[in-house]
């Protein structure tokens, strides 16, 4: 729980003003919402939200700028107590954090990560660059942004926040180029 030294992480950045260009779908008892873009097309990205869920319109924004570069943009509601979100975020971080099966990255990968991130350590990241130099077999970019902090790219705007602007901007384009080249 957070206390009032260090609040939760969570809790940091700015909550958009947004509604979002997608539509809300039901799948038998998955929900989701869903953006398409203007042109047909078979690329899709899911998209894994934060503990705030996929009602948080700073997501359904990140879900939109997917389908304005077009692709279908699916967000699901992961429920806590079935566990599946829990079991993802666990995983991402052991892989960061302590994984020394690297090797195991069965698809092209991208890491974004901010340089103040309280969450994920610079020594961390530089641990997991190694680990992937040794170890791993597919392409993958591991890029950390100067003067950061966790979740930059998904809650910051660049409209109230012009000092992070180049890099919420460079952020979002490159995890894009990733997309275009590797889907």
């Amino acid at each position: 729980m957070a206390n009032e030294a260090r609040p939760c992480l969570c809790d940091i950045g700015d909550r958009f003003d947004y509604g979002g260009r997608g539509q809300e779908v039901q799948v038998e008892h998955i929900k989701a919402y869903v953006c398409k873009p203007a042109a047909s097309t078979d690329k899709a990205v899911i998209v894994i939200h934060d503990i705030f869920g996929w009602q948080l319109p700073n997501t359904r924004y990140m879900a939109d700028m997917l389908a304005t570069n077009g692709y279908i943009s699916k967000e699901l509601k992961l429920v806590c107590t079935e566990g599946i979100f829990q079991v993802l975020l666990i995983q991402l971080f052991r892989l960061i954090k302590d994984s020394d099966d690297i090797s195991s990255l069965l698809n092209p990968t991208f890491f974004i990560f901010a340089e103040k991130d309280d969450l994920i350590p610079l020594r961390q990241i530089t641990l997991l660059e190694q680990k992937l130099k040794k170890n791993c077999k597919v392409d993958y970019e591991v890029k950390i942004y100067p003067g950061q902090t966790h979740g930059f790219v998904h809650r910051r705007r660049e409209d109230i926040n012009p000092q992070d602007k180049p890099y919420v901007e460079e952020g979002r384009k490159d995890m894009i180029n990733w997309l275009n080249k590797y889907i």
